[in-house]
């Protein structure tokens, strides 16, 4: 970020803005620094930290997004995603058609529960009604926006008891500044229920809204489900992103969608009101900082939902993956790969939590993975067991005329070297949050591998990797193949990765729906994995690696 508008952000505005660049699946964003910068360190006791980062001389960028700041309009990002934006105006302005659009997209979603959404009943008198306003986290609950939020709710024109505002600082400190400038007080005295710092709002923790409710919020995401409704359970609900100070503007008037541009009122005194005071004794007296002064000796205490990693396998020689789930949709959120919220007191007990995996995307996911992983755990325990040699032994005869796959039941007990276990195919799975869960649950399952078209973030696909789950690219006409219940076999597959192969040739075995299997050879693609990376799949896993690299 660079260029003249800078100057006329403040490091607050900065940090939101920074927030949301990881919805744009950058790894990270860079700020030229400023006095502004300095003078932030400074008030958090960082001073020395404080480092000039500018351009020098000419540059080369593969692309450039020039930004006229002045011309930037109060905007919304319309349900299911933060790509689907529009001005709040224009929203106003065709409110039947656009929201019409969003219940047709919930339909195709969601099915038959989509049509509990009936977003156009919020057209009211030619404007938008909403249910909820929320100014929440990271993005959306700082300093300066709870303080503008403030002012702007002081303007209240029309109350609506029936929509809720709830605001929730982004941390206990800002909690604090925004009591001594009296902005707390404001909003609770003009209706906001103002809550502790949380990140429940952009995870569905905290202000679920009701079936059938309209909620603009001020966090980074309103992915499907991402606000803690339950399609497949018939709850349904719609997430709209918008700017905490329209957020206030719609609260001052009543609920009717409304751009802060739109009301009249006295900006906060920059000098005075959004003068921000750091308490550094908030940290001090709760939070241990062990950087630099570890306390070894000290005992942790686990409770009884804090459970420990199952063992995982290094990568065998061969794989017989079951295809578990089958997911078309163009892309594929974290949050449908592992579902926040309901999950959020499971996030250290990974066995628990792994049986939420893909729980509102394909239900039937779970089953299918644990019988697979079933067969694995037999044949770990017993290489010649009956049922998993008859399995493997029956999709190998399938693939006459592939030598490479009978070579995997080759000499004496053949099952110490064939791995069974799972795979996901989606066409752009990994959207959103780095939540590594979406991997690593899958791997808890017996996951070996997810196959996709292309992977919606390098996050997801390095958390697939750390997980020992060979991220495979695979052309599109495999969505029309694939079927649950089908299997994938993988012969050499551990050569193929030490080797540093780009593609490798599997079979794939259709068995689902069909009255006599039949076999067909595939390309699969493990392109760009670093030497470091095919060393942790070998390991199995990152935590493999490091124990085998320290001599654990």
């Amino acid at each position: 970020f660079m260029g003249p508008g800078v100057d006329a952000l403040s490091v607050d505005f900065r940090c939101g803005v920074d927030v949301m660049t990881t919805e744009t699946a950058c790894l990270s964003s860079i700020w030229r620094t400023d006095g502004k910068v300095r003078e932030w360190l400074a008030l958090h006791g960082r001073a020395a930290a404080y480092k000039e980062l500018r351009l020098e001389g000419a540059a080369c960028y593969d692309g450039l997004v020039r930004i006229d700041l002045s011309a930037v309009e109060p905007m919304i990002a319309l349900p299911f995603h933060p790509s689907n934006v529009h001005t709040v105006a224009e929203v106003a302005a065709h409110a039947d058609e656009l929201l019409g659009e969003v219940e047709e997209e919930a339909v195709r979603l969601f099915g038959e529960a989509g049509k509990g959404l009936r977003l156009r009943s919020k057209v009211r008198e030619g404007g938008v009604v909403a249910d909820q306003g929320i100014i929440a986290g990271c993005a959306g609950g700082t300093f300066e926006n709870i303080s503008m939020a403030s002012a702007i709710l002081g303007t209240w024109k029309k109350a609506n008891p029936a929509f809720s505002f709830s605001v929730y600082p982004a941390s206990v400190p800002q909690a604090v500044a925004l009591v001594n400038n009296g902005a707390t007080e404001r909003l609770m005295t003009l209706g906001a229920i103002v809550k502790t710092a949380f990140c429940g709002p952009c995870f569905g923790a905290g202000d679920t809204p009701a079936h059938g409710a309209l909620s603009l919020r001020h966090s980074t995401r309103n992915f499907p489900n991402r606000e803690g409704s339950k399609p497949g359970e018939g709850q349904i609900a719609a997430v709209a992103l918008m700017d905490a100070r329209s957020i206030a503007a719609t609260a001052a008037n009543g609920g009717r969608l409304t751009p802060a541009t739109a009301l009249d009122w006295d900006s906060p005194d920059l000098r005075v009101d959004l003068k921000y005071h750091f308490n550094p004794e908030i940290y001090e007296r709760r939070v241990y900082n062990g950087f630099g002064h570890a306390e070894p000796e000290t005992e942790l205490v686990f409770g009884p939902n804090i459970a420990d990693w199952p063992e995982i396998s290094p990568l065998p020689e061969h794989l017989v993956l079951e295809v578990a789930s089958v997911i078309t949709d163009p892309v594929t959120t974290t949050d449908e790969l592992i579902p926040s919220g309901e999950t959020s007191s499971l996030r250290s007990n990974p066995q628990r939590l792994s049986e939420f995996t893909l729980s509102r995307k394909d239900p039937a996911y779970v089953g299918r993975a644990k019988a697979a992983r079933a067969l694995e755990r037999a044949r770990l325990a017993n290489p010649d067991d009956a049922e998993a040699v008859a399995r493997v032994r029956a999709l190998v005869d399938v693939c006459t005329g592939q030598p490479e796959v009978g070579a995997m039941l080759s000499g004496p007990q053949p099952l110490r070297r064939v791995g069974i276990g799972s795979l996901v195919f989606a066409l752009r799975p990994g959207d959103g949050s780095a939540r590594e869960q979406a991997a690593s649950c899958q791997k808890v399952l017996g996951g070996w591998a997810n196959l996709a078209v292309e992977y919606a973030t390098k996050r997801y696909r390095s958390n697939l990797i750390n997980w020992g789950i060979l991220p495979f690219l695979v052309d599109a006409d495999m969505a029309r193949a694939l079927k649950p219940g089908d299997f994938l076999l993988l012969p050499h597959v551990r050569a193929a990765v030490a080797g540093g192969e780009a593609t490798l040739l599997a079979a794939l075995v259709h068995t689902a729906a069909e009255k006599q299997p039949w076999a067909e050879q595939v390309v699969l693609s493990l392109r760009d994995l670093s030497e470091g990376e095919r060393q942790i799949l070998l390991d199995g896993c990152l935590i493999n690696h490091y124990a085998r690299t320290r001599g654990v």
